[in-house]
């Protein structure tokens, strides 16, 4: 397929970055501008879906299977094979695309890093262009960096060494303000797609992998189908063969756990595996969920572990599901980031991301997730384990797995309650979280855990859900609207003892206490924190 011509409408509307002309390029322009055209009014008929269906659930209190895809669960149809780079992923780590992150990530010995334009990313116009940069620079063998603090030097490991990149665009939901056609932002979801593909599609197969995304924040089997149209187009736009793209989608909304096997389908020449994202995967059952009275209700999130058994029946339909149809089924997050002044913190939780990752090697995942090079050795001694010299386990059809519709919902199985200290570790994460964001961090260390928007989204959505419910916690204190008000406040004293008055006033903490408080208190319950807090982002 030739190239238009640059399109005379594009509009970057941003102060000018270091070497951005190597990622805005008028042939990279073009080619986003010919996705916007093509692809966002489907995007925008498909946010609209959203809407209507959030309506139905409000209405209803339950999902279900889809009964007009019956035929493609009971059909015999199998995804397309994994490329070589992709069929071992044993470990994944995540992180963003700053300059230290992608040198780090790529050398620390994990067999995929999932370099993150999303969640782990504050959406600034500087993070989304430099981090394009560094991608383009790691495949090319340009990319070192020196830390100024310290003046250590990182350097990229010989090319056999480091983890296959699985790179993670926004989801539909955001645009980016930044960049315009005409009079139209452009979805954030094909900003970030169009300028990696179209920069680094051809030479990653050069490099004996290829263009391969992980999908954020799918709610429907028709999202999945609009990507898969966005791939057929751009392997002809560019040249490549069809089927060279890889895609593996993050079943992180409750509906999409009704839809999996629609969503392997639609993608099955370009379906890489499906993965269980936690957090947001409980945001999405508050927020669809939210008016469904008492049992919808949640206890403090780190008391909702892997083990709940509304939580087990999602991963394990998600194994049973990837591996009928040959796909790989890749586990959750192990957060915890290693202190560097208390051994005894760290030996507990060593244990516990133990205790999680070989559970999930013997429920049958092929892979796992970490948030830091220290945990690679843990998660990956946990799935050598099992799977010896094998790449995966897709043999393990887990069969014996059997799922109703109500399992996936059956929120009041689990025996925990809302506690006080939950509300307060909530807005304390919260605040914390949405003060760094605001100032362009995406992934944040708060209490010996990596952070990122979903932690944020659980954080806000159950301060709401609780108040909303008028639950009673366990030392006699309703959860309302003062209440939080109150927590709020005493914290954002305890952050100016603890950081100092110079480096409280340079920060955002106030307009990020601010923030929390209304995306938690408002009786209009906001879809996404994100899309409130883009707007005060500054860049």
């Amino acid at each position: 397929m030739s190239a238009p011509a640059p399109s005379p409408l594009a509009i970057v509307d941003a102060e000018p970055l270091p070497r951005q002309d190597e990622v805005l390029t008028d042939a990279a322009l073009a080619f986003v501008a010919e996705l916007h055209r093509r692809f966002t009014p489907r995007r925008d008929e498909l946010l609209a879906r959203r809407v209507e269906r959030r309506a139905e659930i409000a209405r209803t209190s339950t999902l279900d299977f889809l009964p007009d895809t019956a035929q493609i669960r009971e059909g015999d149809w199998k995804v397309a094979p994994a490329p070589a780079a992709l069929n071992d992923r044993r470990v994944e780590i995540t992180g963003p695309t700053d300059r230290k992150m992608t040198i780090n990530a790529l050398n620390s010995g994990a067999k995929v890093w999932l370099a993150d334009f999303e969640d782990a990313s504050a959406p600034t116009w500087e993070n989304v262009v430099l981090g394009q940069r560094n991608l383009i620079d790691a495949y090319t063998r340009r990319i070192d960096f020196t830390d100024p603090a310290s003046g250590k030097t990182y350097a990229l490991k010989p090319a056999e060494e480091l983890a296959t990149v699985v790179m993670r665009p926004r989801g539909w939901h955001l645009d980016e303000r930044h960049l315009r056609f005409g009079d139209r932002p452009v979805p954030g979801a094909l900003v970030d797609f169009g300028l990696y593909f179209f920069h680094n599609a051809k030479r990653l197969i050069e490099l004996g992998k290829g263009p391969y995304f992980y999908l954020p924040k799918t709610e429907s089997h028709l999202e999945a189908r609009l990507w898969n149209e966005i791939f057929v187009f751009a392997q002809d736009y560019v040249g490549i063969p069809q089927g060279t793209v890889r895609a593996t989608v993050l079943i992180e909304t409750i509906t999409a756990a009704y839809e999996m096997e629609e969503i392997l389908y639609e993608l099955r020449d370009h379906a890489a595996g499906l993965n269980a994202g936690r957090w947001d995967y409980l945001f999405s059952i508050v927020k669809n969920f939210r008016d469904g009275g008492e049992k919808f209700v949640l206890p403090d999130r780190n008391a909702v572990t892997m083990t709940a058994p509304f939580m087990r029946a999602y991963t394990e339909l998600l194994v049973r599901t990837c591996h009928k149809r040959g796909a790989h089924a890749i586990g959750g997050m192990a957060a915890f980031i290693p202190s560097r002044r208390d051994a005894e913190v760290n030996k507990v939780a060593f244990e516990k991301v133990k205790a999680d990752k070989d559970r999930e090697a013997a429920d049958g995942f092929d892979g796992s997730w970490v948030a830091h090079p220290d945990l690679v050795p843990i998660a990956m001694a946990s799935f050598d384990a099992v799977l010896g010299d094998k790449p995966n386990q897709k043999e393990r059809l887990r069969e014996d797995v059997s799922v109703a519709p109500g399992d996936l919902i059956a929120i009041d199985s689990l025996d925990a309650r809302p506690t006080y200290q939950g509300l307060v570790s909530a807005v304390q994460v919260g605040i914390r979280y949405i003060e760094a964001w605001l100032r362009g961090l995406g992934a944040v260390a708060i209490f010996n855990l990596m952070e990122d928007a979903a932690t944020a989204e659980i954080s806000r959505s159950q301060i709401w859900q609780w108040i909303n419910a008028g639950v009673v916690f366990e030392n006699g204190r309703k959860a309302t609207p003062e209440l939080a008000r109150k927590i709020a406040a005493e914290e954002l004293a305890a952050i100016r003892a603890e950081v100092g008055e110079e480096a409280f006033a340079a920060g955002k903490w106030q307009q990020a206490h601010d923030l929390l408080l209304t995306v938690s208190l408002d009786q209009d319950y906001a879809d996404f924190l994100t899309l409130p807090a883009y707007e005060q982002l500054r860049g």
